[in-house]
């Protein structure tokens, strides 16, 4: 009889080569120059020579990695890993479920790795049109993939109408969090914002609290329990 096999560690991916990880240091000091000189003096201000100048490359090569200045501030890494995520989950959770558990993972690592980042973008969105134009771009974008995975969960047209509101509802709700959270001074728990933005889309909005009457009494037309 033979010995059981001890299992196998599931496999690593692999790591990236020379080239890319060049392409990834140079892409972030680029964004780590323009979020420095953003802070230090503004968004118009700011300008592809300088960032160049402070990143130590040219300003084509600022230009290659980033088509334009608002692609710099805009682009944080998490859409991809986020929509790997959400095709990974269970097959049977609930999409609502799947979709929060991620956002919130997600939310939670943005504010962990990019504190300053991550308040500085949402302030940019809601102050400077060029910025908030171009994200709406970017977040149709994401909702197209999205609707895939969004497909291939419901078994639905990707390109059906339910499945194209569902995702033009997330994206939308998420960039009102945004805009909201900035608008309050970034005081607020994103995370449990975007928990009540998930709860509005999945179940609407929540019963207004009803008025107490003079001096604490319940109001007009009630009788206390």
């Amino acid at each position: 009889m033979k010995a059981a096999r001890p299992p196998q560690a599931p496999a690593r991916p692999p790591r990236p080569g020379l080239r890319e990880r060049k392409k990834t240091k140079t892409r972030e000091a680029i964004r780590e120059a323009a979020f420095a000189l953003i802070a230090d003096q503004g968004y118009e201000a700011t300008t592809i020579e300088q960032i160049a100048g402070r990143a130590e490359v040219s300003p084509s090569t600022v230009s290659r990695y980033f088509p334009a200045k608002e692609d710099i501030v805009l682009g944080d890494g998490y859409d991809r890993p986020l929509l790997a995520e959400l095709s990974a989950r269970p097959a049977d959770e609930p999409w609502p479920a799947s979709v929060r558990h991620v956002l919130r993972t997600a939310v939670g690592r943005a504010l962990a790795e990019q504190p300053d980042r991550t308040a500085l973008r949402a302030r940019l969105m809601l102050e400077v049109p060029a910025v908030r134009s171009r994200m709406l771009e970017s977040m149709a974008a994401v909702g197209r993939v999205l609707g895939e995975t969004v497909a291939a969960r419901t078994g639905l047209e990707a390109d059906g109408l339910e499945v194209r509101v569902c995702t033009a509802a997330l994206t939308a709700g998420l960039l009102e969090t945004t805009r909201y959270w900035a608008e309050h001074g970034h005081g607020d728990d994103l995370t449990a914002l975007v928990d009540r933005t998930l709860d509005v889309l999945e179940h609407g909005l929540p019963a207004p609290a009803r008025p107490a009457g003079p001096a604490g009494n319940p109001p007009v037309g009630t009788t206390p329990a």
